[in-house]
């Protein structure tokens, strides 16, 4: 008996050390700024009002959007964490309202801190300040900005674009990301810094696999 009681204690002690990330990552099960990397998703606004918006009557799709933040997304190598604050703290008002030429609707901004800023180990203003930096170090490729028509393209051709663009930009650092209704948004692996490319193969791995994928038409904003 005293030999199994000390096995147990001994299996419950290296329980409690295990590291964090030897955990499934998910709500309440990590501390924030525990990650490794971020991942900033640029959503084409387009395709989410063709698909949803339009018949919600969100304003976001009255206004010329192309790529707008989704969010900036704290990262494991595998898996991720979200849901780290306490859910009953609120944004200021102020704060929302001052995200919106940045996010294309006050609910996202929401959304974006509680599930993902919240993890990132900072408070809601420097976390979306860090989005606003994060945002402002990709450039838009030329062939991007102004999509007046609607159009198939090779999400191939999209990905050398942004490569193009963006030195240091390559096929293990960020991915083209579609679905049956067309592109839904390129995602980009940063270091900590926000300055430099993070290798993510999780994050590659879920890269476009068609050879053509729908580009809806910026709005006029009329």
């Amino acid at each position: 008996m005293i030999a199994r009681l000390v096995a147990f204690f001994l299996a419950f002690v290296c329980v409690l050390q295990l590291p964090a990330h030897a955990q499934t990552p998910g709500a309440g099960q990590t501390q924030p700024g525990q990650f490794d990397f971020y991942v900033l998703s640029l959503s084409w606004s387009p395709s989410y009002c063709e698909a949803v918006g339009d018949k919600r009557k969100d304003p976001e799709c009255a206004r010329p959007f192309g790529f707008v933040a989704h969010g900036l997304w704290p990262q494991f190598e595998k898996g991720y964490p979200s849901d780290c604050a306490d859910q009953t703290n609120r944004l200021p008002k102020s704060l929302i309202d001052a995200q919106l030429d940045l996010f294309p609707a006050a609910g996202l901004v929401v959304h974006e801190w509680r599930k993902h800023g919240s993890c990132s180990g900072l408070d809601a203003a420097a976390y979306f300040d860090a989005v606003r930096k994060a945002v402002a170090g990709i450039t838009i490729p030329p062939s991007l900005q102004h999509v007046n028509k609607p159009q198939f393209v090779a999400p191939t051709s999209i990905a050398t674009d942004f490569a193009t663009a963006n030195k240091g930009l390559d096929g293990s650092n960020f991915a083209v990301v579609c679905s049956k209704q067309g592109l839904e948004d390129v995602r980009i692996c940063l270091n900590k810094d926000l300055k430099t490319y993070h290798p993510c193969p999780q994050v590659v791995a879920a890269a476009c696999k068609q050879d053509k994928t729908y580009l809806p038409a910026m709005r006029s904003g009329n």
